[in-house]
C-alpha cells in the first residue's frame, strides 16, 4: 500500500462519515511478539527501517506508554483478550488454556454484533502449550480445556509464514454481509533473531540505558532490530491482503507487541522494557493522522476499545479501560493514573533448587506517571534474562561482573541475591530503573500509596499470593479503617447506588450537576481508576483538592 493510498482512503472516509459512522468498523489486530518500546522508526529508532509502520503512526496515532498486563507471552495474550488481569483471568501459569468461562472480547463481537472473527499466524498461545507431557495432555482432552475452535470462526497457529494464506482462508470464508475482527500473531521479533536479512550495522547502533554498551549486546540489538525490518515487511503485506479482500475505507488498524523484548531487564521483568510495548492505531475518518499519546495505557484496555468501536456496551467483568475517546479526539476523563502487571512461572519447567527467575518468579508491580513499585515475592530466585541467557549478551554481561566492571546500577539490579522484596523507581530522575528508593523516608507516602493501590488490585482479582501490606497484630486495622470514612457520605452513597451493586457509575454519581464539575470529582474520586466508584472511595474522608474552575 502506497502513501497516497491512505490517504485516499482517509479522505474518501471523512467525505463518506455518516455512511461509514452506521457500519460496524472490521478489525484487525496485529500482535509481533517480544517487542518493546521504542523499537520501531517512528518512536525515534533512527536506524531502524521500518516504513510501512511508521506510514500507519503518521497517518494514524502512537502511544508511548502502552503496558502490557504480563511481561510473557501467555499471560498477556489472556489480558488482551478478556480485558481483565492474568491473575482474575486465572492464567497463573504459563502453559495452562484460557478457562471455558472466561470470555474473550472476539466473542462478544461474534454473538453480539454479528462478527466473522479469526486467528492466524504464530501460536495464539492459549489453548495450552503444545509441547505438554502425556499427563497433562490427558486433562486437557478429558476435561475439554482447549476452547479456541469454538470462540473463533477460524482458527490457525501454523506461523508467521503461512500468513498470507491462511487470510485468505480466512477471507474465503467469511460471508460478505458481515464485519471482521482478525487476529494476526507474527514470531518476529522473537528469539532466536534469525530472520533479518541486513540488519543494522552494531556499531552504529544506539544502545538504550537500559542496557550495558557492550560488544554482545551491541550484536544482539543488531539482530533483534532486523528481525523488527522483516516483521515491517509482513505486516505491509497483511495490509495489502486486507485492501484486496475486504477494502480499507471502514477498518480499525491495531499493531501491537505482546510483551518487552528478550533481553535483560526486558521479557520476564516487571521493568519497563518488559512491559512498555508500542501501540499504533490507524482508522480512517475516526483517528487524525499524526495522533501522539503519553496517557497510561494497559493491555486490559484493548477489549473494552474494540467493543465500543464496534457499538457495544463493555460488560462489568472487564476491568479495562476503553480508550476510543483518544482515538477519536476527544477528551480522555477515564484517563488512568495506574497500571498494573503480574509475573508468573514462564515456560512449562518444573521447579527445583538451581531454577533461575528466568523460569519461576512472582511478582506484581503497579505503576503512575512517575513512580513504579515492583513487588517481589521469591526474591531468592537468581535473576537471569528469559530466553536470551546463553545469547552473547548475557555473556558479555557476566564476563562484566566477573572482572568487576559492570556499571554500579546493572550490577545491583542483576546480581544481587537475594534480590529486594520491593523496587521503588523515580522514572522522571531515573527512567532506565537503575536505582531503587525503596526505604527512603522522604518516598514513604509515595510508597504507601503504591501499595495501597496494588493492594487492592490484588483482593479484586483474587490474587494468591501474599499482600504488600500486612494484617495489623492487635487487630487495630478494621476500625483505623471505618474511622477515615465519614458516615453522612456512607448514607449518601446509599442514596445514589440506584441500582445496589456496591459501586457508583459515572451517571449515578453525577445527577443534576454540573456535568464538567461532576466529572472532575469523579475523576478525583475514581482513585483506582476503575470506571466506577466504590464506598471506601466515596466516603474517605481525605479527599482531592476541589476541581479549579
Amino acid at each position: 500500500m502506497k502513501t497516497s493510498l491512505l490517504i485516499a482512503l482517509s479522505s474518501f472516509a471523512m467525505v463518506h462519515g455518516a455512511f461509514a459512522a452506521q457500519q460496524r468498523p472490521n478489525i484487525l489486530f496485529v500482535l509481533s511478539d517480544d517487542h518493546s518500546h521504542p523499537f520501531i522508526g517512528c518512536y525515534g529508532r533512527k536506524e531502524l527501517k521500518t516504513p510501512n509502520l511508521d506510514r500507519i503512526a503518521a497517518e494514524g496515532m502512537m502511544f508511548r506508554r502502552m503496558f502490557t498486563g504480563a511481561p510473557q507471552c501467555v499471560p498477556s495474550r489472556a489480558t488482551i483478550m478478556t480485558g481483565r488481569s492474568p491473575v482474575a483471568a486465572r492464567i497463573t501459569r504459563f502453559s495452562s488454556p484460557l478457562p471455558r468461562d472466561e470470555i474473550t472480547f472476539p466473542e462478544i463481537l461474534r454473538s453480539e454484533a454479528g462478527y466473522f472473527a479469526g486467528v492466524c499466524g504464530r501460536s495464539y498461545h492459549l489453548d495450552g502449550s503444545g509441547r505438554a507431557p502425556a499427563a497433562t495432555e490427558a486433562v486437557f482432552d478429558e476435561q475439554q480445556m482447549r476452547t479456541f475452535q469454538e470462540r473463533f470462526d477460524f482458527v490457525d497457529a501454523t506461523g508467521q509464514e503461512n500468513v498470507p494464506a491462511k487470510m485468505n482462508e480466512f477471507f474465503d470464508q467469511r460471508p460478505k454481509d458481515k464485519p471482521f475482527f482478525l487476529w494476526v500473531n507474527f514470531s518476529d521479533p522473537h528469539h532466536p533473531w534469525t530472520s533479518g536479512k541486513n540488519p543494522p550495522d552494531p556499531a552504529k547502533l544506539e544502545v538504550p540505558g537500559f542496557l550495558p554498551d557492550l560488544p554482545g549486546i551491541r550484536e544482539d540489538l543488531s539482530r533483534y532490530e532486523g528481525e523488527i525490518e522483516h516483521c515491517d515487511g509482513d505486516f505491509q503485506r497483511v495490509l495489502d491482503i486486507v485492501k484486496e479482500r475486504a477494502g480499507l475505507d471502514n477498518t480499525l488498524i491495531l499493531f501491537m507487541g505482546d510483551n518487552g523484548m528478550a533481553f535483560p531487564s526486558g521479557k520476564g521483568s516487571l521493568h519497563d522494557p518488559g512491559l512498555n510495548v508500542p501501540l499504533l492505531a490507524w482508522w480512517p475518518g475516526v483517528v487524525k493522522p499524526g495522533g501522539d499519546t503519553s496517557a497510561l495505557i494497559s493491555g486490559e484496555d484493548i477489549a473494552p476499545t474494540c467493543l465500543e468501536a464496534a457499538g457495544l456496551k463493555v460488560p462489568q467483568r472487564i476491568s479495562g479501560v476503553s480508550f476510543l475517546p483518544l482515538l477519536k479526539g476527544e477528551s480522555f476523563p477515564n484517563e488512568r493514573k495506574y497500571i498494573f502487571a503480574e509475573r508468573g512461572p514462564h515456560g512449562s519447567s518444573t521447579f527445583d533448587l538451581n531454577t533461575a527467575a528466568s523460569s519461576v518468579d512472582y511478582s506484581r508491580c503497579v505503576r503512575s506517571a512517575r513512580y513504579k513499585l515492583i513487588y517481589n515475592v521469591t526474591p531468592h530466585q537468581r535473576y537471569a534474562p528469559v530466553d536470551s541467557a546463553g545469547g552473547p549478551g548475557w555473556k558479555d554481561i557476566v564476563k562484566a561482573h566477573e572482572e568487576k566492571t559492570l556499571a554500579t546500577g546493572f550490577e545491583e539490579l542483576w546480581f544481587t541475591n537475594p534480590r529486594p522484596v520491593y523496587e521503588l523507581y523515580d522514572l522522571e530522575a531515573d527512567p532506565h530503573e537503575l536505582h531503587n528508593l525503596y526505604g527512603q523516608k522522604e518516598l514513604d507516602e509515595v510508597t504507601l500509596e503504591l501499595k495501597t493501590v496494588l493492594q487492592r488490585k490484588m483482593i479484586l482479582d483474587f490474587d494468591y499470593l501474599p499482600l504488600p501490606i500486612a494484617a495489623d497484630p492487635k487487630g487495630k486495622g478494621k476500625s483505623a479503617a471505618k474511622s477515615k470514612a465519614d458516615p453522612k457520605r456512607a448514607e449518601m452513597f446509599k442514596k445514589l447506588d440506584t441500582d445496589h451493586d456496591g459501586r457508583l457509575s459515572k451517571a449515578e454519581f453525577s445527577g443534576k450537576r454540573d456535568p464538567a464539575d461532576a466529572a472532575a470529582w469523579f475523576k478525583a474520586r475514581d482513585v483506582d481508576h476503575s470506571g466506577d466508584i466504590d464506598e471506601a472511595e466515596y466516603t474517605a474522608s481525605t479527599v482531592p483538592n476541589p476541581p479549579q474552575k
